[in-house]
């Protein structure tokens, strides 16, 4: 990597916690395999700081920032302008800063449809079902939706955040072309019923997560050809992908997600294109 100048240009990851994200490693060996001039650091921010952290990135000129957890919902009121995806699902993870002006979208859904793309899987025409609807799964559901997608069920528990699922389901019935219907993550009768419908089953909450060893999905209603997706990356196999591989459906874990949502944000911000290839056989290969 090239020493550090008076022109180099810095992008970053706000979020909290951030300290075992793979996002540096990955954008600053993006930066060097492409010769290009910028760092990439991150940032722990609380959520009461995010209106100082974004009066940063105008002050430093930031060229662009990432936002993780619990930042993607809390950044909305400080942006210039928000992304099609992003007014759809409410959630930001990429920030581009144009000579002050911050535009947020989210390239969650890109990062996970490319994936499936990468795993031979086209979202367009199908029945998905996520368990989840927090701020990466509102972004999968709403790209699924603007990429055609039939219809996505969506099973999210009885909490305060049940709501705004309902609320994106309808801006997706308004917006797009696909089905979109929220259901009570505990009627477990619906979820097996509903499971039995579609052709994707996707987990985008945390169980599973570190060393929880729960499955939401019962393992008999895994079928040989439902393909099976885990946004988890740690574990890389969780308790639902195991069952699911071992029931023999296809299974996908979140890391080649993050490799794809990253490279769509190293695009924004630089115009160039993430060599996605090397990335992935250094830091991503199983």
């Amino acid at each position: 990597m090239s020493d550090i100048t008076g022109k180099t240009l810095l992008t970053c990851l706000l979020g909290s916690p951030v300290s075992h994200s793979l996002s540096p490693a990955m954008q600053n060996m993006a930066f060097s395999e492409t010769g290009l001039d910028y760092r990439y650091l991150a940032f722990d921010v609380k959520k009461e700081e995010i209106e100082d952290a974004v009066r940063a990135i105008r002050l430093f000129h930031i060229r662009g920032a990432n936002l993780t957890m619990p930042l993607k919902n809390a950044v909305l009121p400080y942006l210039d302008e928000l992304s099609r995806v992003s007014k759809l699902s409410l959630s930001v993870n990429t920030i581009i800063n144009d000579n002050g002006r911050l535009t947020g979208t989210t390239t969650d859904g890109k990062g996970f449809t490319g994936s499936l793309l990468f795993k031979g899987f086209d979202i367009r025409g199908k029945r998905a079902l996520i368990l989840g609807a927090g701020g990466a799964a509102s972004s999968v559901i709403a790209e699924m939706a603007e990429e055609g997608a039939e219809s996505i069920f969506v099973f999210q528990r009885k909490s305060a955040t049940f709501e705004k699922a309902e609320a994106l389901s309808e801006r997706v019935n308004e917006l797009t072309d696909c089905k979109c219907a929220v259901f009570d993550l505990s009627d477990g009768r619906l979820l097996s019923e509903k499971t039995s419908e579609c052709d994707i089953l996707i987990n985008a909450t945390n169980v599973g997560m570190g060393d929880d060893k729960h499955s939401l999905v019962k393992k008999e209603d895994i079928r040989e050809d439902l393909f099976c997706a885990d946004l988890i990356y740690s574990p890389e196999e969780t308790t639902f992908l195991r069952e699911a591989r071992e029931r023999g459906a296809r299974v996908m874990n979140g890391k080649l997600m993050l490799l794809f949502q990253g490279a769509e944000s190293f695009y924004l911000w630089t115009g160039k294109r993430m060599p996605v290839d090397i990335i992935r056989e250094r830091l991503f290969e199983d």
